[in-house]
């Protein structure tokens, strides 16, 4: 079973239930997905991987990006189709945010609040909002091995041993950077492997009302 399976299997039976909400205090912003949008997103995410750019598992796929709600649908994507998720370094395919630029195929996310696209891929560099919202919002893709690689050498069984901890159900705020692995473990995973959610602020600014209004249990900031 895939890192992505074995997060929201459980979280399915709940679809319409808070899973990534994300602030970002500067703009003003406040997006929320349900475990039913985030797995959408995931689905599109897998199936542009492996249909447009035959990522299997083992495949590396190098995601540059800040803690963001899109980023948790291409993590999910990728690791959904078993990809090897890396810093940096040779890839399939590496995720950049606007005006970065990356050696090889390089997809860059459009981190709008709305999710709306970059208006079309230009300069070698794919709009991956663009492209990836016209597939599939489910993935039925082949099994994936636990001892896959699937985050900066770490297998899938490793992934899911180091980010078991939090209690059942934990609503996290958390203002960590989603670096990889380690911030991805901690404010990414480990709330998805514990039944919970997560609520990510950028450049924050009012955590003391976001405690409040969102009802979290557990700081990571």
């Amino acid at each position: 079973m895939s890192l992505t399976e074995t997060l929201l299997r459980p979280l399915r039976a709940s679809s319409a239930k808070p899973l990534v909400t994300h602030y970002d205090d500067a703009a003003g912003t406040r997006v929320e997905l349900s475990v039913a949008t985030t797995a959408n997103w995931a689905a599109k995410t897998a199936n542009w991987l492996v249909e447009e750019h035959d990522v299997e598992p083992g495949t590396p796929v190098a995601v540059r990006l800040p803690a963001h709600w899109q980023t948790a649908g291409v993590l999910l994507g990728a690791w959904w189709a078993g990809a090897h998720v890396v810093a940096d370094g040779p890839a399939a395919v590496t995720f950049v945010a606007p005006g970065e630029s990356a050696s090889g195929l390089t997809a860059a996310v459009s981190l709008d609040p709305m999710g709306r696209d970059l208006g079309g891929s230009s300069g070698g560099v794919i709009d991956f909002v663009g492209e990836a919202r016209l597939f599939g919002d489910d993935y039925f893709g082949a099994p994936v091995p636990g001892s896959t690689p699937a985050l900066a050498g770490l297998t899938v069984d490793e992934v899911l041993a180091r980010a078991a901890g939090l209690a059942p159900g934990s609503r996290v705020l958390s203002t960590r950077e989603w670096t990889v692995p380690d911030g991805v473990l901690a404010a990414l995973v480990a709330p998805l492997l514990a039944g919970g959610s997560v609520v990510q602020v950028s450049n924050p600014a009012r955590l003391d009302a976001h405690r409040g209004a969102e009802r979290t249990t557990v700081d990571l900031v």
